[in-house]
């Protein structure tokens, strides 16, 4: 079995709940989005890098990955240009932020089950790639 899918099972272990999987499909995109926020309104270039360093991440998984995630990446970049001032985006990202972990902490007790991250931090990195694994397979594309 691919790494991927060894990853992408493992995370999907703690995803079998719908009313957990809708709230993900909200939130990991919320969460990631507020983290590139955050660091946009402190420096552009922390939030690049953060990009690079998981499109390195994503492209030892697949390269059909690496690519959509940095699609997905670059859009929420382009987000953050409408953001009035560097403050503001500053507080919104960290009220996003707050409000979707909440909300990945009451899935997660409704599915019952603790986050994967708990066990190893790079699952913080898998969710957005589950979603969009799982968009893939909808789609026919091959990852």
């Amino acid at each position: 079995m691919r790494r991927i899918d060894e990853l992408f099972e493992r995370y999907g272990e703690s995803h079998r709940n719908a009313l957990n999987k809708a709230i993900h499909w909200v939130c990991v995109p919320l969460i990631t989005w507020s983290l590139l926020a955050a660091l946009w309104a402190w420096t552009p270039i922390a939030a690049v890098a953060l990009i690079l360093g998981a499109m390195i991440f994503y492209a030892t998984l697949s390269l059909t990955i690496a690519v959509g995630m940095l699609a997905v990446s670059v859009t929420m970049l382009a987000t953050l240009a409408l953001a009035p001032s560097r403050q503001e985006l500053l507080i919104a990202a960290a009220a996003v932020f707050a409000l979707a972990w909440i909300g990945q902490f009451i899935g997660h007790h409704i599915e019952g089950r603790k986050p994967s991250f708990v066990d190893d931090v790079k699952f913080l990195l898998v969710g957005p790639a589950w979603l969009l694994a799982f968009a893939y397979r909808r789609l026919g594309v091959v990852y």
